[in-house]
């Protein structure tokens, strides 16, 4: 149980922690842009992704989702169904397509490659990822994350001690010079957190779906938004205290790595790739599951589409794609935020009594007890070739 909780746990935070968070580049521009009071949107964005990333796992596993398109019909309006899914959608190939930027820009500024060099690699990554299964995908996305964990904490450790700080008024008109695309520190607070489920919530739709008991998908949620919201902490702080050295980088994370050590920033160039791919991976998987759901199938053949596609597209520039691609569909994420509240606090009661039932029929399978199976589902919101898949997976 420990295991499934944390592994669902490390690939939310994956899939999130792609180019823009990893390199620093989305904490300077939402949240050190405003200074001192971008701090205060930073708990605030940690308090809601905590309860979100919970509430969207739970419910792709209450459902037994294969892509988001299943949750959005059954929780909200039509209407607001296909204006979520039309969104995700786009957030899904824009994200994706940043994260080829991303990873241009990082081998750009470590190692002064070519921008096309690093984007090609991970176009290469990215398409024999293709050929796993979403088990393996989110095996994938999970075994990185505890390398950011890492180097973001060791960054951190490095800029409160070992360096000299100016007064904090002198940091703060540091910091708003930086600037932000957002009007206002609360603004930009909740627009992150729309934008980020925007980007999470196919993918965290689908690795909900493959996991048969809701309560654990909750449990893995629930620690995957923790997680993530100590990194948003440690990274924010971190960035704003070194404001003046890193405030104009296109990667200011990777600049105060390699800052302690020569040698760590090399690594940290290697990790940030890393996370870039785990990102890129899960949004175009994702994107591939709910066009082929459409058509029928072809999945591979989507997949190879869209990420050719987006390689094209990441030549505009990864600095500007954040600044102006992404202010834009978090907005769009207000509306999936206010539907799954919204969905989750109507199904509670029945997500409970569906998490128990779900134990009895697994404890029921391992008995070989089938009468007693059947008369199970049929209270719960599966059929039995739904139940018999999930027992057998």
């Amino acid at each position: 149980m420990i295991v499934q909780v944390l592994r669902v746990a490390l690939a939310f935070v994956g899939i999130i922690v792609g180019a823009g968070f990893a390199s620093g580049q989305e904490v300077m521009q939402y949240f050190v842009g405003f200074g001192i009071n971008g701090l205060w949107g930073v708990v605030l964005s940690a308090v809601v992704m905590t309860v979100m990333a919970m509430i969207i796992l739970q419910l792709g596993s209450y459902f037994q989702a294969a892509e988001h398109g299943e949750v959005f019909d059954r929780v909200s309006h039509p209407i607001f169904s296909r204006v979520l899914d039309l969104g995700v959608i786009v957030t899904l190939f824009s994200t994706g397509f940043v994260m080829f930027a991303g990873a241009g820009a990082n081998l750009n500024q470590q190692w002064g490659l070519p921008t096309w060099v690093g984007a090609l690699l991970m176009v290469a990554l990215v398409l024999a990822s293709g050929l796993l299964d979403v088990n393996k995908v989110t095996n994938v996305i999970g075994a990185i994350t505890p390398f950011i964990i890492f180097f973001l904490t060791v960054a951190s450790l490095y800029v409160i001690f070992f360096t000299d700080h100016v007064s904090f008024a002198d940091l703060d008109v540091s910091a708003q010079a930086v600037g932000s695309p957002l009007p206002h520190w609360a603004v930009a607070a909740v627009n992150y957190v729309g934008f980020n489920l925007m980007v999470a919530v196919s993918m965290a739709i689908v690795i909900g779906g493959a996991m048969f008991h809701p309560r654990l998908a909750g449990y893995g949620g629930l620690l995957g938004g923790l997680l993530y919201s100590f990194l948003l902490v440690i990274s924010a702080v971190t960035l704003f205290l070194a404001v003046q050295t890193v405030g104009d980088d296109d990667m200011p994370m990777l600049t105060l790595v390699g800052d302690i050590h020569p040698w760590l920033g090399q690594v940290m160039a290697v990790v940030v790739f890393g996370m870039i791919f785990n990102t890129a991976l899960g949004m175009f998987y994702a994107l591939a599951k709910r066009i082929s759901a459409w058509w029928g199938g072809r999945f591979f053949l989507i997949y190879s589409i869209t990420v050719l596609v987006g390689f094209v597209l990441s030549f505009l520039g990864f600095k500007n794609l954040v600044g102006y691609v992404y202010p834009v569909l978090g907005y769009i994420g207000l509306l999936l935020i206010a539907v799954m509240l919204v969905a989750w606090f109507r199904a509670r009661g029945r997500i409970n009594d569906e998490s128990a039932r779900r134990v009895r029929i697994e404890q029921l399978w391992r008995r070989g007890r089938e009468v007693e199976i059947i008369e199970e589902v049929k209270a719960s919101n599966l059929d039995v070739t739904d139940v018999r898949q999930a027992m057998e997976d």
